[in-house]
Formats: C-alpha cells, structure tokens, sequence
C-alpha cells in the first residue's frame, strides 16, 4: 500500500483519530449518563423510546447531542478552506475540537447534557474534517460503514485475490480496532480520573494537530527531485 501524499489522509493521523473517537463515545456513555457522542443512530433511537414511553423530557436528553452532531459538521464545512494561510482548515477543526474537550472535562456531573452536547459537536467535526484514509473512505468515529466496506474488500479478494483488495480490507479493520483500543483507553480513564478523563483524548487530537504540521507532499516532492 503506498504512503498517503496527504498528512489529512495519512495512517499516522487516522490513528490518532480513531482512538479519540473510541474515547470519546465510551466516555460519554460510561461518564455522563448513557449517551453516545458518535453513534448518533443510538440517541435517535432513544429518542423514539422515550418519546414511546410518554416522556418528551428525557428524550432531548439524547435530542440536542443529534442537533450537536449535526451543527458540528455544519461548521466544520464553513471552516473548510477558510484558514489555509496561516493553517490547514482540518488543523483549526482538529484544534477546536481538542479545546472543546478540554472544556468538557471541567464540566462538573451536573452539566452532563451540556458535557454530551459539546462533545457530540466535536465529532460532528471530526466526522466532516476527516473522511478518508490512503483515499478511502473511512470514519474514525464510527464503526458500522468501516465494517460494511472491510467485508467487502474481504469478499472481493476471495472472489479476484487481487492483493489491494485483502490490503483495503486490513485497512478498515485495523480502523476498527484502533477504535475499540481508543474505547478500552477510555474506559480505563473514567475509572481512573473520573469526568477529567476527556482530557485524554483531547491530548490525543492535540497531537493530530501537531502531526498535520508535517509537509507530505513537499517531502515528497523533493524526494523525488534528488
């Protein structure tokens, strides 16, 4: 498998990500109430529970985090290509996101909607700012559409064994792992440092940031001028 030309796209980075997005989804759900910050199909889904059982209050509970996700993305797209001179526009988008997590972890236990709201928005960022890896399309903060496309990669090297075929397969799966690694990180965090534990996967998306400052394409470039 070649190096991605681009830093946005590259293995090194999507680790990073994945395990913060792993992070983040365990830590709201575990550390403030049961609510997903990136499975966003399981709040609607608890919103149509509650919304079954008669209780409209509890259902805007896992309401505002989808209307979090999706403002998150909303910006994400405004800030796409408005920051390049100075930083890349996915670099101000990985930067207010880590900012925002750290917020989040000094939120006291009593502000667990907020908490869940803000870090719903930041993925809502993630997911937008950062959609491909190696020029595939991956999420690193969701699971389902990484395991539908390593299937079939899988399915379509059975059927051609061409050898880029088992390679994208390896390549959403090892997605997928990186996330749950992300999510045992998490989990062992909250039990650890409690409602500060965020700040984890903050550190985590603080070095995405750092890493983005790598020139892949003039590094290789130059490369291949000597």
């Amino acid at each position: 498998m070649e190096r991605a030309k681009q830093t946005s796209e590259s293995i090194e980075l999507g680790i990073l990500l994945a395990l913060a997005g792993g992070f983040m989804d365990v830590y709201s759900y575990v550390a403030r109430g049961g609510v997903f910050a990136n499975a966003q199909t399981g709040n609607i889904l608890l919103v149509g529970v509650h919304l079954s059982e008669g209780d409209p209050a509890s259902s805007l509970r896992y309401l505002l985090p989808v209307i979090s996700f999706a403002v998150g993305i909303v910006l994400a797209d405004l800030v796409r290509g408005r920051f390049d001179n100075l930083l890349h526009w996915r670099q101000v988008t990985v930067l207010l996101e880590a900012l925002i997590l750290v917020v989040v972890g000094l939120l006291p236990g009593t502000e667990d909607l907020l908490a869940n709201c803000l870090t719903s928005f930041a993925c809502g960022m993630q997911v937008e700012s950062f959609r491909k890896i190696h020029g595939h399309g991956i999420a690193t903060t969701m699971c389902i559409g990484n395991l539908r496309s390593a299937l079939q990669s899988v399915d379509d090297y059975a059927s051609t064994h061409r050898r880029s075929s088992l390679e994208n397969g390896l390549l959403y799966l090892g997605v997928i792992f990186i996330f749950v690694c992300g999510a045992v990180i998490g989990n062992w965090c909250v039990s650890r440092f409690g409602l500060h534990a965020i700040i984890g996967a903050a550190a985590l998306l603080f070095a995405a940031f750092l890493v983005m400052f790598v020139d892949r394409e003039g590094r290789e470039e130059r490369a291949d001028s000597c």
